[in-house]
């Protein structure tokens, strides 16, 4: 029987994912590079970063760097800008919250994930929530879910991910834990052979939970 949920954060909780690209899009095309989505997906789904094709096209890193600070700039404008609520989610994890502990492990950083969540409710639910500083190496490595068992001391078999992306199924995979995979179009063609189970939206997973 499950006892804890470790939830991802973007593309899960928060429809962020889209405006990370393109905060990274804004970025780069002020070096005069062109980030394809499906390029940008692939990158993405092994777990490199976008910065590939400015270092590709000779751009020094004292310059990457500088349009990474800016890049980051750019997604947490969109942040507070755009919508990016899920529809439901608060409405799930209150039912969830009676018979499960639940957290968040995220490759955010903590600023952009403190943005996100500001009077936005989701948060109130969790235990705790892990970000990108706080543990050694990111997704697909299994380091973050292996944290998160720690801080719940909890067993493997007690425990189910809820992922939307290849690298974090990857990261919990490779951490020995049974993996959700709710759809999400963004990383639709990502591979999920790997996946335990597999919903088309968060709100199913309430009814899977009952199964298990």
């Amino acid at each position: 029987m499950k006892k804890f949920i470790l939830f991802d954060n973007d593309g899960v909780l928060v429809e962020t994912e889209k405006w990370y690209y393109e905060a990274n899009v804004k970025a780069l095309k002020e070096l005069n590079i062109h980030l394809e989505l499906n390029r940008y997906l692939q990158i993405m789904a092994r777990g490199g970063t976008a910065w590939e094709l400015a270092f590709e096209e000779g751009v020094s890193k004292e310059l990457v760097n500088k349009q990474r600070e800016k890049r980051d700039l750019f997604y947490q404008d969109f942040l507070q800008t755009k919508n990016i609520e899920i529809k439901g989610v608060k409405t799930l994890l209150e039912e969830l919250s009676k018979s499960y502990r639940m957290a968040i492990i995220t490759t955010s950083r903590r600023v952009d994930f403190e943005l996100i969540h500001k009077n936005r409710g989701i948060v109130d639910f969790m235990d705790f929530s892990l970000c990108v500083e706080e543990y050694t190496k990111a997704k697909p490595a299994p380091d973050p879910y292996l944290a998160g068992l720690e801080r719940f001391n909890a067993k493997k078999e007690e425990t189910i991910v809820v992922e939307d992306s290849q690298r974090g199924l990857s990261s919990a995979f490779n951490a020995g834990i049974e993996c959700v995979i709710v759809h999400n179009e963004f990383t639709k063609t990502h591979d999920f052979t790997n996946a335990s189970y597999h919903i088309k939206k968060l709100e199913e997973l309430k009814e899977l939970l009952s199964t298990l």
